[in-house]
């Protein structure tokens, strides 16, 4: 295994996961219609200080720390031969910021679009994970967070925008943002994806259940 390989094998474990694409069974499947059939590049955010300690961060505006700036670096350097023809970010810093790396001295836009924010914890933001987000997980109204059904439709409608831009598409944004994906990439709710890692999206051929996502590097 490559030097490389290594470190993408312990960055995906360390969020908790085995595979080397988004495959899993077991999926819940996000309702709505289907997104417009066309590849896509995606970023979660690089890292915050919150990140590193295991906050939840919601809408709260944290910036990328340094390992998070070299995230957002090395993603740029991943995606150097790609000609993207717009950039679509989260209206939050660490998106943003994530975004205005990678482009670099791109000539493309970096459109925000405020849909793919990060989902609203409230009162929760700034804590760790508690036993509330296992319920809110589950479908449960928890006081002062954005109801679950009513963000992964929002976070779904603003990929789906994104989508119509010019392509290839490039988005940034966060973790939860992405799964709204998972009636395409067969991700479970809850699970993460690494920070500043892109993935490659491709629509399903005839005969696939989910889109093929294949992470760079």
């Amino acid at each position: 295994m490559s030097e490389d390989s290594a470190d993408l094998a312990k960055r995906l474990q360390d969020v908790g996961h085995s595979y080397h694409n988004i495959a899993l069974s077991e999926a819940a499947q996000t309702p709505g219609p289907a997104l417009i059939a066309r590849p896509f590049y995606y970023v979660r955010h690089g890292e915050t200080d919150w990140n590193r300690r295991g906050l939840m961060q919601g809408r709260v505006d944290t910036p990328l720390n340094e390992t998070g700036r070299r995230q957002a670096a090395r993603a740029a350097e991943l995606l150097a031969d790609v000609p993207l023809a717009t950039i679509c970010a989260s209206p939050l810093q660490r998106a943003v910021d994530t975004a205005r790396i990678i482009k670099g001295g791109r000539n493309c836009p970096i459109e925000i679009f405020d849909g793919l924010q990060e989902c609203g914890f409230g009162p929760f933001e700034g804590q760790r994970k508690g036993a509330w987000y296992r319920d809110w997980l589950a479908g449960a109204a928890i006081d002062g967070v954005e109801p679950l059904d009513r963000f992964i439709d929002r976070a779904r409608t603003a990929i789906d925008q994104a989508l119509r831009c010019a392509p290839p598409v490039l988005i940034v944004a966060h973790g939860g943002v992405y799964w709204a994906l998972n009636g395409e990439t067969g991700q479970r709710l809850g699970d993460a994806i690494p920070n500043g890692l892109p993935a490659v999206h491709q629509p399903p051929t005839r005969g696939e259940a989910h889109w093929q996502v294949t992470f760079l590097g």
